[in-house]
């Protein structure tokens, strides 16, 4: 039997924990190719401690390159075109067939969605975002400060609210809070409304806490940065002086252009194996759309995308070795949610309980703001 190669488009969480797990076990004849337009890799957990100023941007980057030293090839282009049915992947660079497939694009911004988001809001789900929004806190000596989820779905369902946490800190340690107001506006009608509503109360328990509005059920029609105002459907006005955004998310553009892609332009897969309708081809994290009970989807989320990923390498190389694995994604994860001055909340669950997702609040404290920290070096340290 000859060499195989297993390609793997998109080199964010999922798809480096998948390309470091297949070379654990696959033979080392077998080739592993990593795609992705960039040669850095960013650690997004992080992207809000670099608004705070935690965080430097070359602290939370990595260069992509360093997988080759496990014999991973990484090829830096964009893809073009996907065709299952011969089963290779043309890129800018280089034409690659492939025995096996893990798509692993994530969800792709798009700030243009809404009208006047790319020029009225800073985008903290960008590196570049977060640094332009840690100048403008710096200049700020009072205002309005909203917080926006510009459209559902969009994934780290936690950060638009720690965005606001750690706003709230950062204000109060430089004396300047009082002087502002922060609002946080969302179509949710609770926080991580897939966790269910104990959680989500929880949650508008801490934001009324620390004096941070919450306001549901809102979603923004456009923005307007001439007169930084936000213009709600129904017509009603509310101004701000800064404005820290979740931009719209959607699937990328050659996923959608694709047989295995549903109708949100996400792909449907296997809830336990991430396979796909096609032989061969599996895809994880965020690029991917899972039902749970109770008419939900998973949430998208990195700690899913990082045990997804190794959930398809050990069974592809169980099927590239002619063997059988009992690899199954189990739906369970958790998150980190942090709160500013050192602490955080942690929440755990299962999210494939038959009567929907069964998740606990631990009380928020100092060990898990460690715990986050801890994560990070760890995750940075083992993947790349």
């Amino acid at each position: 039997m000859g060499a195989n190669t297993v390609v793997v488009l998109g080199a964010g969480t999922g798809g480096v924990v998948a390309a470091r797990e297949l070379r654990r076990h696959l033979d080392d004849a077998d080739r592993v190719v990593v795609v992705d337009r960039s040669p850095v890799y960013r650690f997004a957990p992080s992207f809000l401690w670099v608004l705070t100023g935690a965080r430097r941007p070359g602290q939370v980057t990595r260069d992509l390159s360093s997988l080759r030293a496990h014999n991973i090839d990484v090829v830096h282009a964009d893809v073009i075109d996907i065709d299952l049915s011969a089963a290779t992947i043309r890129t800018t660079e280089e034409t690659l067939g492939f025995d096996r497939l893990v798509i692993a694009l994530g969800a792709e911004l798009a700030p243009e969605a809404l009208p006047g988001f790319r020029e009225g809001a800073h985008n903290v789900y960008t590196l570049e975002g977060v640094e332009a929004a840690r100048r403008a806190l710096e200049g700020l000596q009072g205002g309005r400060i909203a917080v926006v989820v510009s459209s559902l779905p969009y994934k780290c369902p936690a950060a638009p609210y720690e965005t606001a946490f750690l706003v709230d800190s950062l204000l109060r340690s430089r004396g300047t809070r009082d002087s502002c107001s922060i609002d946080v506006y969302t179509p949710e009608m609770l926080p991580m409304p897939t966790a269910g509503p104990v959680l989500g109360q929880a949650l508008v328990d801490m934001l009324s806490g620390r004096g941070i509005g919450f306001h549901p059920g809102e979603s923004v029609e456009r923005v307007e940065p001439g007169e930084r105002s936000l213009v709600f459907e129904g017509g009603r006005i509310e101004s701000y002086d800064l404005l820290l955004g979740v931009p719209p998310h959607r699937a990328p553009a050659i996923v959608r252009a694709t047989p295995l892609a549903a109708e949100s332009g996400f792909i449907p897969v296997d809830r336990h194996t991430l396979a796909t309708s096609f032989e061969g081809v599996y895809a994880l994290g965020d690029v991917t759309v899972i039902s749970i009970a109770g008419g939900k989807f998973l949430p998208k989320a990195g700690v899913f995308a990082n045990d997804q990923a190794k959930v398809v390498a050990r069974r592809i190389a169980s099927e590239l070795s002619g063997q059988t694995t009992d690899a199954s994604f189990d739906g369970r994860g958790s998150c980190f949610v942090e709160l500013g001055a050192g602490a955080a909340a942690f929440a755990t669950g299962d999210f494939y309980a038959e009567g929907g997702p069964e998740v606990a609040l631990r009380r928020p404290g100092r060990i898990w703001h460690l715990a986050k920290v801890a994560f990070e070096k760890y995750w940075m340290r083992r993947w790349l």
